[in-house]
């Protein structure tokens, strides 16, 4: 028991560093925060009064960016803790309400991408092992090295390239803007679904490319060393069938590695967002953290590095949670601080 405690005391402990540090960092931002909000008001809306502007402004973010460093730290947390993350000048928004319109798209592009990376991988990788030193193998071992070099957005250029824009089949089933059809709502229907499934199949794509060589490799490295067990030399000797020895003893005892990596490949593909969903024009988690930069919308900034910071965090603590009931082997916890 002491033991999930501390883990618990440490998940909340970094994401207490976590949000002091993204407010210290934002408080340290040359320039006047409010009069460049302000600015961006009067360019598009010229007629205004700056001084009724600046006062509505103040009014709608969750601190004052110029009240003394105390007084604005005990506001945030406080804030925070509440439930309130604040207002999006850029977006007009309340932030919890943007939060709650942009994850599921992107949370929507991840699920893709985690269930074809790790079903690829995984897959792949035991057949590599049980023809080792084939041409299959060596083939695809260099496949999933050359693949694993290219950068997730390259991938994402090049999916645009040779699929998005020629002529073809392609272009009609997998578009390359936007997360919807036009005409279409968001909605319990064939058109929403299939709509947005074909609007995300590219970018949960260039996620699975640029990432299966690695795990695939090592899902084969696993494999090869579980083979190698004596438990599974002696499943072959009492003539158990071959399926039920790679399923039951090789794939199953060769995945709990990887389990980690699933869950921390969250906090990759969140990051990843920010550069991937401008490429496609997906407005998610990641579109609205680049336009938070652009036009340095520090409440939506702080919003979007927070939330994916809880993402990893939680991601991890669910990992070191749950992984010693995946495989009795590990002991966890006090059990393991015994041995």
């Amino acid at each position: 028991m002491n033991w999930y405690v501390k883990r618990t005391g440490q998940a909340l402990f970094t994401l207490w560093a976590v949000a002091s540090l993204a407010f210290f960092l934002t408080r340290q931002m040359p320039g006047d925060q409010v009069a460049t909000y302000v600015d961006q008001v009067i360019q598009n809306n010229p007629e205004q009064d700056p001084e009724i502007v600046r006062s509505n402004i103040v009014e709608q973010l969750m601190i004052d960016p110029n009240a003394p460093f105390h007084e604005a730290y005990i506001a945030y947390f406080g804030e925070l803790l509440s439930g309130n993350l604040g207002w999006s000048i850029e977006a007009q928004k309340n932030l919890n309400t943007l939060m709650a319109e942009t994850v599921p798209w992107t949370l929507f592009v991840m699920a893709l991408a985690t269930f074809g990376l790790f079903g690829i991988s995984l897959a792949l990788g035991a057949i590599m092992a049980y023809k080792e030193g084939s041409l299959f193998d060596l083939s695809n071992t260099l496949l999933g090295m050359v693949t694993t070099s290219i950068p997730y957005y390259v991938a994402g250029i090049l999916l645009i390239i040779y699929i998005g824009y020629p002529e073809g089949v392609f272009t009609q089933y997998f578009p390359v803007r936007y997360k919807l059809p036009d005409g279409v709502d968001p909605g319990f229907t064939l058109a929403f679904i299939s709509g947005a499934i074909r609007h995300a199949t590219l970018p949960a794509l260039s996620y699975v490319i640029t990432a299966y060589g690695l795990l695939a490799l090592s899902m084969r490295g696993n494999s090869i060393q579980v083979l190698g067990e004596d438990y599974v030399r002696v499943a072959q000797l009492r003539g158990l069938p071959d399926r039920r020895i790679a399923l039951r003893y090789v794939g199953r005892n060769a995945v709990l590695p990887l389990y980690t990596s699933l869950l921390l490949s969250i906090g990759f593909m969140l990051g990843a967002s920010v550069i991937l969903e401008q490429i496609f024009v997906y407005q998610g988690v990641g579109y609205w953290m680049d336009r938070a930069v652009q036009y340095t919308d520090i409440p939506l900034m702080m919003a979007i590095f927070l939330m994916i910071t809880v993402s990893v965090v939680i991601a991890t603590y669910i990992a070191d949670l749950t992984y010693g009931y995946l495989d009795p082997r590990i002991k966890s916890g006090d059990e393991g601080e015994a041995y």
